[in-house]
């Protein structure tokens, strides 16, 4: 039986087909709590390319996204600081899905149920190509990492910790 190389459309995929964004889809076997590393393994590429879409709230309980290397970790305490924040902290699983509408290791920061700040880690924007999430869980798509910027209202910041 052939692999199913095309994955159906998601809110993700269908933001960047309406903007003419190029991408390549890359379809893998999930592995819960697998991560960045599962990923990368079965698509053959390195960690650090690998994009994760993380959900986090402030002290308010207001949400922000944070795009970080799939092989770094977020200095929560850096990124409040330079976020103008008294305090940064990962959501739960369920408040995450309900601000995104992505279950969570499928989140994607492209067509959020609800419009998000959007953070991500300055030293994302050196690679040529990334892989992302694609909106559901074992999918990635590539994309060229200029478009991250053309397409969402980011704001760079330098919190990455080693992993």
């Amino acid at each position: 039986m052939a692999r199913k190389t095309h994955v159906s459309e998601t809110p993700a995929t269908a933001f960047l087909r309406a903007r003419g964004v190029a991408f390549a889809e890359h379809p893998y076997e999930y592995v819960e709590h697998g991560g960045t590393e599962v990923s990368a393994r079965a698509l053959g590429v390195d960690e650090h390319a690998v994009v994760k879409t993380l959900v986090m709230q402030d002290e308010r309980g207001r949400p922000l996204l944070v795009l970080m290397h799939g092989d770094r970790k977020v200095s929560t305490k850096n990124l409040a600081r330079q976020a103008g924040l008294k305090s940064v902290e990962p959501c739960v699983p369920e408040v995450a899905t309900r601000h995104t509408g992505y279950l969570v290791g499928g989140t994607s920061p492209f067509a959020t149920r609800k419009a998000l700040p959007v953070y991500a880690e300055r030293s994302i924007f050196d690679l040529p190509r990334i892989y992302i999430n694609g909106g559901r869980r074992g999918f990635l798509v590539a994309i060229d990492s200029a478009d991250l910027e053309r397409l969402l209202e980011i704001v760079r910041v330098d919190v990455a910790i080693a992993g």
